[in-house]
């Protein structure tokens, strides 16, 4: 294959990229110096009145509040890794021109991934794979595989049909000069102008959606849409005992660039369905097992140099996305060492004020910018443009491959039909094929974790690779975010568990990522990974001190004391840094509370159910399990998450300690007022009001679904009525305790 090599530079007449640290930079050091004076004054606070307890209640009470204080310590210290210096690139596409040809461009593959046919419509993938074809790329140097985990005859229905209109959609793409080429985005938009041949594509892409939308609806594919004996071929092996967790692998090129063309006689890039053998004897890994079976199988049939891993449902919104990327491959200066290129997730649908906080501002945006000013960003799972040599070794010494054709500087010189080529890409996707090597360890994607997308990424920065975040102003991908409170809160769950197992693991990045990348990187990840922890602090400050109000017990300083100002300095400077980060980086106050208010509920709920989960697995009476989030909403769903308002609807365990929450800090506030009023230590039971106040404000939508709202998407009485027993049984503990 011609160009696969790496080629061009950039020079001073004519960069490629640049970069500048963020303003904030200096007033973020500054305050770093500052917040640190005050929580070591804040934890000598907690130490002198634990000294000096005088009983076994107090002290209990004291250090509660003393290891919640040391968590959030620990955490905000991590957390200041991302502010020590940030940086924004640029990128200067229009310069490539002038460094290398089209046809020198590198090789590209293309992973998509999906695992179920009705959390995630075909057509949702169709359209994703479709906008990535459209890339204003070579054809002939592009690749797109998709690895149906699901197994499933309706997806690589879907797909034939997908190849069959690429002829069609790719040419109208490249005349128009189209910015949108998902097709669904492009036909769902009002700003094109009519023409009949926007109305011919629009109606062979309709036809195909009714096509696909009639297969899925009956859940197989009949005999009246399989068009010639090929195409019977494929399906046939679906007949027998073919099911979703047990079956050969299946490998179907649909379309090959050596040999299909379009309808203008342009060629059309490589399109190659793969569903990898699965068996219920053998582990599969999850996402991280199918890339890894997607890396051997293009290895094996075209080898790109470089691979894009990419969600099912995040279309391509940039059509000159590769060219940002290659202004950073193409650099000498930071070739040798560059893993992979990554881009922010950024999503569509989502309402005007991100209720759920699905946007995810920090994760998605500001402390990659951070990483990138030390030795980049972690991987997100999607969006990701990765160097072949990268998941192969580190920068100076490859691993060696089992076989010599799994070596990422092979040139290929067979075409992809050819039998050997089938063979043995059949042959690596066997669902044994990983068994006694170093697949997943040393070699491709990292098993280990749930959360294998951002321990990949680790894992090769800590063996030498760096990383660059790209984020150009018009996303370079869009895709939906979960729609449903309890996708959120299940998906928060799952990250949850695989964090903790980053964090726990001998590849911890409290030492061992420490050691191998630095201090400042191994405190960024280190707060990744120890993310759900915070469910501590933020559990014991949702009840402890609510509960103890009604006893009309002060467990912080009076309005009059010193200390008092302590705390609001503390409560007030983390508030205010981060809403100013949100501002600057172009969100709203109010996405800024909902997102507040989420990191709340997700703690509350996701992190600690999350945690909980983690250490009975630890100790084997739990197993964790992969569920993939449900990209389907109901209508009514929709117009509820349009309108701002919280969707409940199924009786989760998740919403029980929020529900427990909301009565207690609800009921302790009301308490509170009538103690104070009544006289009875307003100072001392100040601060406690406040927070209580502060819970009820933001926990508002809560009461709403339990009290005014008679939807479906309503608070289930079940959850209402355990809750509600729960903080009862809570108050008479207390009361019980306090008494005695």
């Amino acid at each position: 294959m011609e160009g696969r090599g790496l080629r061009g530079g950039c020079t001073a007449q004519a960069p490629l990229h640049t970069f500048e640290p963020l303003q904030r930079t200096a007033l973020n050091r500054v305050f770093a110096v500052v917040y640190s004076c005050a929580i070591i004054a804040l934890l000598y606070r907690h130490t002198q009145i634990l000294l000096y307890s005088t009983t076994l209640l107090s002290f209990s009470m004291t250090l509660s509040l003393l290891i919640s204080d040391l968590v959030l310590a620990f955490m905000w210290a991590c957390g200041q890794a991302f502010r020590m210096r940030p940086i924004r690139r640029k990128e200067f596409a229009e310069n490539l021109k002038g460094i290398m040809k089209e046809e020198d461009f590198p090789g590209l593959d293309v992973f998509i991934c999906t695992a179920d046919p009705h959390k995630e419509p075909p057509m949702n993938v169709v359209n994703t794979a479709l906008s990535l074809m459209a890339y204003d790329y070579p054809k002939e140097k592009l690749s797109v595989y998709v690895s149906d985990d699901g197994g499933s005859a309706l997806t690589l229905f879907a797909f034939m049909e997908a190849a069959k209109f690429a002829c069609h959609w790719l040419p109208f793409c490249r005349e128009h000069n189209i910015m949108d080429r998902s097709p669904r985005v492009y036909f769902a938009s009002n700003y094109h102008s009519w023409s009949p041949e926007i109305e011919e594509i629009k109606e062979i892409y309709e036809n195909m959606k009714v096509r696909v939308g009639n297969v899925v609806n009956r859940g197989e594919v009949s005999e009246i849409y399989i068009t010639n004996d090929q195409e019977r071929e494929a399906f046939d092996k679906w007949r027998g005992a073919f099911t979703p967790q047990d079956h050969p692998t299946v490998i179907q090129v649909l379309l090959d660039n050596s040999t299909d063309k379009d309808i203008t006689g342009h060629c059309l890039p490589n399109l190659i369905y793969v569903s990898r053998q699965k068996s219920k004897t053998s582990p599969h890994h999850f996402k991280a097992g199918a890339l890894n079976v997607l890396l051997r199988v293009s290895t094996i049939m075209t080898n790109a140099p470089i691979f894009l891993t990419q969600d099912c449902d995040m279309y391509s919104n940039d059509p000159q996305t590769p060219l940002r990327m290659l202004c950073y491959i193409c650099d000498p200066a930071i070739e040798r060492t560059l893993g992979f290129v990554q881009f922010p997730q950024r999503f569509r649908g989502i309402n005007r004020d991100d209720t759920y906080g699905c946007e995810y501002k920090h994760l998605g945006e500001i402390h990659p910018m951070g990483f990138d000013g030390l030795r980049g960003p972690y991987y997100c799972g999607t969006g990701t443009f990765f160097l072949r040599q990268a998941l192969f070794g580190d920068p100076s010494t490859s691993v060696k491959s089992e076989i010599l054709e799994l070596r990422p500087d092979r040139i290929m010189n067979k075409p992809i039909k050819s039998p050997d080529i089938l063979a043995l890409a059949h042959h690596v996707a066997s669902c044994n094929y990983e068994n006694q090597n170093k697949w997943g360890y040393k070699m491709g994607f990292r098993y280990g974790s749930l959360a294998a997308d951002i321990y990949t990424g680790y894992r090769l920065q800590c063996d030498g690779w760096r990383s660059i975040f790209c984020n150009p102003k018009r996303a370079a991908f869009l895709g939906n975010a979960p729609l449903n409170f309890v996708d959120v809160l299940s998906q928060c769950k799952r990250w949850a568990i695989g964090l903790l197992e980053t964090a726990s693991s001998k590849y911890s990045p409290i030492t061992f990522g420490t050691k191998s990348m630095g201090l400042l990187m191994g405190l960024g990840y280190s707060y990744q990974a120890l993310w759900p922890i915070l469910s501590i602090p933020v559990t014991v400050y949702a009840f402890l001190p609510q509960l103890v109000l009604v006893s009309g017990v002060s467990v912080f300083p009076e309005i009059t004391e010193p200390w008092f100002l302590l705390y609001l300095f503390l409560v007030l400077g983390a508030y205010g840094q981060d809403f100013l980060e949100y501002v600057l980086e172009g969100a709203t106050f109010r996405k800024w509370w909902n997102a507040q208010r989420m990191w709340m509920i997700r703690n509350l709920s996701s992190f600690s159910f999350g945690t909980a989960e983690y250490f009975l697995k630890s100790i084997g009476l739990s197993t964790c399990g992969f569920n993939v989030t449900n990209k389907v909403v109901d209508d009514e769903q929709n117009k509820r998450y349009s309108q701002g308002i919280f969707e409940f609807g199924v009786p989760s365990p998740l919403f029980v300690p929020l529900t427990m929450a909301a009565i207690i800090n609800l009921f302790s506030f009301i308490w509170g007022t009538i103690l104070v009023f009544g006289g009875s230590n307003e100072e001392g039971l100040l601060l406690q009001m406040l927070l209580a106040g502060c819970i009820v404000v933001n926990f508002f939508p809560i009461y709403e679904a339990i009290a005014l709202r008679n939807d479906k998407g309503k608070m289930p009485t079940k959850i209402t009525i355990i809750a509600t027993l729960l903080a009862g049984a809570l108050y008479t503990a207390t009361s019980f305790i306090f008494k005695r």
